[in-house]
Parts: structure tokens; C-alpha cells; sequence
């Protein structure tokens, strides 16, 4: 069971983030966590990362037992700041210093679409991430490199970026988009566990790009859903999948504390 979920603000360094934080009931015990990191709002849907986040969260408490925060990363819901790559690794950063200080033993992301490959770069950056399970997640940012001009117009049509004279520097902008690989990060996490789900129908990002971060990472589970589009999050197969991958963790982390007491 679970308590209810809270929304909250993180502060400290970088804007302020909105966050919905969803605690196991019991006290006197640290639970493991987990962080749902959203991909880019749709033109239909701009800014406000879905409701559904909220919804898995409270779901993986209740089913689980985990402490699970959905988190707006700058220029989403009312998160403050604008869109940048290296300004949403940071932001996944401070989610997980949330849960280090709500007690959480150990932590995992779960990230979908552009969510995921961010949860990448950010694992890759943080030994205190244990796995991290991605669906539909691109495996780079090279079509926006290619025409960044273009990608700063679709981050202003989906309020990402809401500041006219934001970026002050595109050269740099740009060049976050050319150096952050999340293929080659998935490479730097050959020693923790990964998760790699894409949809077989997916147009905006193809299942190769799912296979290129399986086979960097060289032994991640890799699961292509058949009939799943981009929006895979919402299939109940894509659930399940990721509930029984963290069930899984539980049950190896606490495997591998009993082996170091033993």
C-alpha cells in the first residue's frame, strides 16, 4: 500500500521543478526508488507532461513497495526554465538527490521517448543509479544537430522554451545536442542492469535505434513490442514489462546486499 502522493518542489541549484513523490507505507525502513523521466510535450499537449506519470507512480508504490517521483523537467508543467540537454541531465540529477534524502537505499529511472535516452545521459553521470529502463528512446540527437534552428522551433511550439532570447549561447545549445550520445552512455552502463522497450511500429523513432543502445550496452534486455508506437508507455504490455524488470531488481539488489554481509 501506499500514502497518498504529494506534489512538491525541488530547489537548490538550476530553476525550480515540480515533482509528485508517491512514499510506501511503514516506517523505519529505506525502500528502494524509482524516477519516471517524461519526454518532450506534443504540440497537442504543450508543456504539461501527462497525468499518467503521476498514475505508473502511484502504481509501482502500491504493486511494489517502491518510494516512485514523476518529475517536470525545466520548461515542463510548471516547472521553471528553459529546454536544454544538459539542463534536463542535471534536472534527473536532482530528482535522485530527492530520493537519496527521502531515505531510498537504492535508484532507478525509468524513462520514456526523449525521457529515456536523458536517463541514459544521466545514469551514465551517477553510480548512485543502479539500471534504468528506456522505451522508445532515441539512441542520439543527430537529426536536431542537423537542423538546430528548426529543433528551437519546435521547443518554442511546446512551450519548452518559452524565453525569446533563449539560448543567450546557440553555438553551445547546438553543440549539447552534437556531444550528449545516449548510445554511447548506454556503453558506460555494461555493469548495471538495462531495460530497452520500443514499439515495432514506431515512426519517430525507429526499433533500430532500441537495438544500437541493447548492443552498446551488450547485456541489456531488449523488447520490441509488437503493434507499439511511440506512445508504448501506454500499452499495458510496456507496464507490465517494466513492473516485472523492477520487481527483478529488488530481488537481485537484495541478493547482492545479503551476498556482501554474508
Amino acid at each position: 500500500m501506499a500514502d497518498s502522493g504529494v506534489e512538491l518542489t525541488i530547489g537548490g541549484e538550476g530553476p525550480e521543478l515540480d515533482a509528485y513523490l508517491v512514499k510506501p507505507d511503514g516506517s523505519g525502513r529505506r525502500p528502494p526508488g524509482v524516477i519516471l523521466v517524461h519526454g518532450f510535450p506534443s504540440p497537442q499537449r504543450p508543456t504539461a507532461p501527462s497525468r499518467s506519470y503521476h498514475d505508473l507512480s502511484e502504481r509501482i508504490t502500491a504493486d511494489l513497495g517502491w518510494m516512485a517521483a514523476a518529475v517536470s523537467l525545466r520548461g515542463c508543467g510548471t516547472s521553471a526554465g528553459q529546454f536544454s540537454v544538459n539542463g534536463w541531465v542535471a534536472d534527473v540529477t536532482r530528482a535522485v538527490d530527492l530520493l537519496v534524502s527521502e531515505g531510498c537505499r537504492a535508484i532507478w529511472l525509468v524513462g520514456s521517448t526523449t525521457g529515456g535516452s536523458i536517463a541514459l545521459l544521466a545514469a551514465a553521470k551517477d553510480d548512485r543509479v543502479r539500471g534504468v529502463a528506456t522505451v522508445a528512446a532515441r539512441a542520439d540527437f543527430d537529426d536536431w544537430a542537423r537542423e538546430p534552428n528548426k529543433f528551437l522551433e519546435h521547443c518554442r511550439r511546446v512551450n519548452v522554451i518559452s524565453e525569446s532570447r533563449f539560448p543567450t549561447n546557440m553555438s553551445e545549445w547546438k553543440n549539447e545536442l552534437h556531444v550528449n550520445r545516449p548510445v554511447a552512455a548506454a556503453a558506460e552502463l555494461a555493469d548495471r542492469s538495462l531495460l530497452v522497450l520500443h514499439g515495432a511500429e514506431d515512426i519517430q523513432v525507429p526499433s533500430s535505434d532500441a537495438k544500437s543502445i541493447g548492443s552498446a550496452h551488450g547485456a541489456a534486455e531488449v523488447r520490441i513490442v509488437q503493434g507499439g508506437d511511440h506512445r508504448l508507455r501506454h500499452d499495458p504490455r510496456a507496464v507490465a514489462i517494466i513492473l516485472g524488470w523492477l520487481d527483478r531488481q529488488t530481488s537481485a539488489d537484495t541478493a547482492a546486499s545479503g551476498s556482501a554481509t554474508a
